[in-house]
């Protein structure tokens, strides 16, 4: 590991927003961020450029991003702080042990900011937007609330659409290309560093939100498994 990172790895111990593993922290943020606004996460978060960005915008709120990276969030975490930004957090953890750190109904919204796409079909379980990590999310998001999925990957655009058809959830916006809409919300002009980067080459931005308003039967992932096991695919 690179002097910088171990650098980074022990500055991040001592961040008053950051938290690693937490420990009976459920049910707790209300004490955390001295207040009872609404709990958004940003999955899977690196630099943290969206928990800052919304941050910014709706300083009323609370943001808190997930990575396992720690010289990643060090940078998010070091601008909130550098910044006076008091509603931004960041945990240091994977992301399927967020039903450890939430209660249910704890959590209003989720955004997944050009996670990495698992290109391949039998990786397709990794990708945050199967229903594994669904059934996670719904664990701890209140009723109705939304899970906002920005992505360059048309391949993980239209498996998520895939997966919202099939398992029918509600679908409440979707575009392949965000910013030729006539009128963008600012929450989508937020960028962040991989968004810059096009590793896609698509040169589009796609985005989708939903709800998950029902069950996941399990039986259904075989479906889905089916589906994206066919030759070509994968």
């Amino acid at each position: 590991m690179g002097q910088k990172k171990l650098i980074r790895f022990e500055a991040i111990k001592h961040f008053p927003n950051v938290l690693e593993y937490p420990q009976d922290m459920r049910g707790k943020w209300k004490e955390f961020f001295k207040n009872g606004s609404a709990l958004t996460l940003e999955l899977a978060c690196g630099k943290g450029e969206y928990a800052i960005g919304l941050g910014r915008l709706y300083p009323e709120g609370n943001f808190i991003g997930i990575d396992i990276k720690g010289n990643r969030i060090w940078r998010g975490a070091k601008t909130a702080l550098d910044e006076g930004l008091p509603n931004i957090a960041f945990v240091r953890s994977h992301i399927d042990k967020i039903t450890d750190y939430f209660i249910p109904g704890e959590v209003s919204e989720i955004w997944i900011t050009f996670p990495d796409p698992q290109l391949r079909g039998s990786r397709a379980k990794k990708r945050l937007t199967h229903p594994k990590f669904l059934r996670l999310y719904q664990q701890v998001l209140k009723k109705n609330g939304l899970i906002h999925l920005k992505t360059d990957s048309p391949d993980l655009y239209q498996f998520t659409l895939a997966v919202i058809h099939l398992f029918e959830l509600e679908l409440v916006e979707h575009t392949d290309q965000v910013y030729a809409q006539e009128t963008v919300k600012p929450e989508l002009m937020i960028k962040t560093h991989y968004e810059g980067l096009d590793i896609a080459q698509s040169n589009r931005i796609h985005y989708i939100s939903f709800r998950i308003n029902k069950e996941l039967p399990k039986e259904k992932d075989e479906v889905l498994k089916q589906l994206y096991s066919e030759p070509g695919i994968d």
